[in-house]
């Protein structure tokens, strides 16, 4: 007759897995267990260091829209990775910045909230910016408990001594972090960092199906694929006065069709997106419908429709309704 297990005993290498001695009547049975390992890890810094083309680059997929303009992430962003005995949760915020509207004081919020909720922060800057900017966020940054690792992004910009002066700066500046110079552009040395994520993740169970790729619905890539065209088809302030708003997304076996409103601040916005003869929201439709099916992976009816909805970066039942609750 078996005899219930009398204890267990966990020897061997915790961050990968363990072994269960289980004593029976008859032997000893050794049962090898897996341990799974999961954990948040959110990429914080401020606009334009490269935060976006990082976290695409780590998760595998293109899930962040990028240009070369400042504010292009304007949410929080999970983006999946999962392996047999991991799970990371990557979340890319906006850059950050002080706010002059309401909506940025959101884009802030989201960027704050990343110091609280991770079990790794990634901080990155870059060999451009001014290594002190806002220094009121990197206090709260010097202030937390959190495993940092500091990337410094764009080294192919710098010579050596230059990177070597950087290097020295942010150990005296944030001494606990661990820091990793690299080219998210050129792809260099990125292996390492994620090598090393893997390792500080804490042993837990998945927070999210393993087949899940992102927290957001298709509705959400939809809008930012065709915020993204704005951003790299008109210039100054339009691409920051405008929201994506998708109102309909009807699936068929063979083509999606999709209607989405394009929300701009004031009258004079809107004659620019439609642009003469309508030249300019024809484009722009055209660019975007083509991102899209790469996107759905089938064929697209794209309508675009321009709307002005005053001031709706200072209002709070567009910026709700839009997603940017607090």
């Amino acid at each position: 007759m078996r005899v219930e297990p009398a204890h267990q005993l966990i020897f061997g290498s915790l961050s990968r897995k363990f072994f269960t001695v289980i004593v029976s009547s008859h032997k000893i049975q050794y049962k090898e267990v897996m341990t799974h390992k999961a954990g948040f890890v959110n990429i914080i810094g401020n606009p334009n260091v490269g935060k976006s083309t990082l976290s695409n680059e780590l998760i595998g997929e293109r899930l962040s829209i990028i240009t070369s303009k400042a504010q292009t992430t304007r949410h929080r962003i999970f983006g999946i990775v999962n392996k047999d005995d991991y799970q990371i949760v990557f979340s890319d915020t906006p850059g950050v910045l002080q706010p002059k509207y309401k909506l940025q004081e959101s884009m802030l919020h989201f960027s704050k909230s990343a110091l609280s909720d991770a079990d790794i922060l990634l901080y990155i800057t870059d060999t451009v910016e001014t290594p002190d900017k806002n220094n009121e966020f990197l206090e709260l940054v010097k202030k937390s408990d959190i495993p940092v690792l500091l990337v410094i992004n764009k080294i192919d910009l710098i010579q050596q001594k230059e990177l070597e002066d950087l290097v020295d700066f942010w150990k005296k500046e944030i001494p606990r972090a661990e820091i990793y110079p690299m080219s998210a552009l050129h792809k260099f040395n990125i292996q390492n960092l994620y090598d090393r994520i893997v390792e500080l993740l804490p042993e837990s169970p998945p927070f999210f199906d393993k087949d899940a790729l992102t927290d957001k619905p298709e509705r959400f890539f939809i809008s930012e694929i065709i915020r993204e065209k704005i951003l790299l088809n008109y210039q100054k302030e339009i691409p920051y006065s405008v929201e994506i708003e998708v109102q309909e997304f009807k699936e068929g076996p063979k083509r999606t069709d999709i209607r989405a409103v394009i929300h701009v601040s004031r009258d004079s916005q809107k004659g620019i997106i439609i642009g003469h003869q309508g030249k300019a929201l024809k484009k722009l439709g055209i660019d975007s419908r083509k991102e899209i099916e790469l996107f759905l992976g089938k064929q697209v009816y794209l309508e675009l429709y321009v709307k002005v909805s005053k001031d709706w970066r200072d209002q709070d039942n567009f910026l709700k309704n839009f997603g940017y609750e607090k």
